[in-house]
């Protein structure tokens, strides 16, 4: 069991999550593990093989602590939730926009470009750091692609050629991956993007990173009011949270890939930290989860100047300035969403 800033990661298999009063318990084969009083939590994540009491279960929901379930592996599989405590008229503004095409484009085109824009800084950084390596050329000209596309995406009104740009942009980012990774370049080979399952180790880290992230910013939305599951950018799908995936499309960069890229090349992790399954699907091990989780939160305490709002703020308050944004657009205090472009 770890416990990172106001969240609770149990990944022990077989632990037991039960409730004592106002207390969340952590009990492994009847022995106590942790006590945590529930006011100091806001969130819950269960890795595989964890149950959670109703008496615990209720008491979260009371408090507003969220519960996710997921596989051993960090695959998304439920999220419970207590009532919504949420605007509806926030909500139905939300739905408003979301299906009229024209106001659903204004939001998903600068959260296309800041996508863009940042996947560029951290190709530039990489060039800034290694411009004698071997790929610098590749990644150079990647970099004058994503600025192409940037373009593109200015004269783009259309959801689906937004989706297109999108699309074109993250080939030529990815396509390029493999130079970002100056160490341990016999373990860590990036060919492609591979999500289900992971085919090799730098796509089960990126996996697994997306997935704690996607928790954040899903806890982030739902804190401000707004419904996780209807976007702007990504169709609706049962099940899943258009809105956390497109405000997710901002942070991916500096969050999560340049994470996983310190992790390898600093030796933060190595090949003992995975596991092949018979598929050929490659998963972190416990204690490689447990490793990703602390330098996750560790990122996640950085301090920045943000951007619009030119006030300090941590990295792992990111989710939620974003999510209170685009509320205050969808209220009409905003004229229009303001991304997040590092600088």
């Amino acid at each position: 069991m770890k416990r990172h800033l106001n969240t609770l990661f149990v990944l022990t298999q077989g632990a037991y999550v039960a409730r004592e009063s106002e207390t969340i318990v952590i009990r492994v084969e009847q022995e106590t593990r942790m006590k945590l009083p529930i006011l100091t939590l806001q969130g819950v994540v269960c890795f595989g093989h964890v149950s959670v009491s109703p008496a615990a279960m209720a008491l979260c929901c009371e408090r507003g602590v969220l519960i996710t379930f997921l596989s051993e592996n960090g695959r998304f599989m439920a999220r419970v939730v207590g009532r919504t405590s949420g605007n509806v008229l926030l909500r139905r503004e939300q739905y408003r926009c979301a299906e009229q095409l024209d106001r659903a484009s204004e939001i998903a085109r600068p959260i296309v470009m800041a996508k863009i824009a940042n996947a560029r800084s951290v190709l530039q950084r990489s060039v800034r750091d290694r411009a004698t390596e071997e790929g610098t050329p590749a990644v150079a000209q990647a970099i004058v692609r994503l600025a192409a596309l940037m373009g593109e995406c200015r004269g783009t009104r259309e959801i689906d050629a937004l989706r297109g740009v999108e699309g074109a942009a993250a080939r030529a980012y990815f396509e390029v991956f493999d130079s970002l990774i100056s160490q341990q370049k016999e373990n860590f080979r990036f060919e492609r993007r591979s999500r289900r399952p992971p085919l090799n180790r730098v796509n089960a880290l990126l996996s697994f990173v997306y997935t704690l992230l996607v928790h954040d910013v899903q806890s982030a939305v739902e804190s401000v009011g707004l419904d996780p599951a209807v976007g702007f950018l990504h169709r609706d799908r049962p099940g899943r949270p258009g809105l956390a995936l497109d405000l997710m499309e901002e942070l991916r960069p500096w969050m999560a890939d340049r994470l996983v890229m310190s992790l390898i090349n600093l030796r933060q992790i190595d090949q003992d930290a995975f596991r092949t399954g018979e598929n050929g699907a490659v998963f972190l091990t416990e204690e490689g989860r447990k490793t990703v989780l602390a330098a996750y939160q560790k990122r996640k305490q950085e301090e920045m100047m943000h951007p619009f709002l030119e006030e300090r703020t941590t990295v792992g308050l990111l989710p939620h300035l974003q999510a209170l944004l685009l509320a205050r657009h969808l209220r009409g205090d905003l004229v229009s969403y303001p991304p997040l472009i590092w600088r």
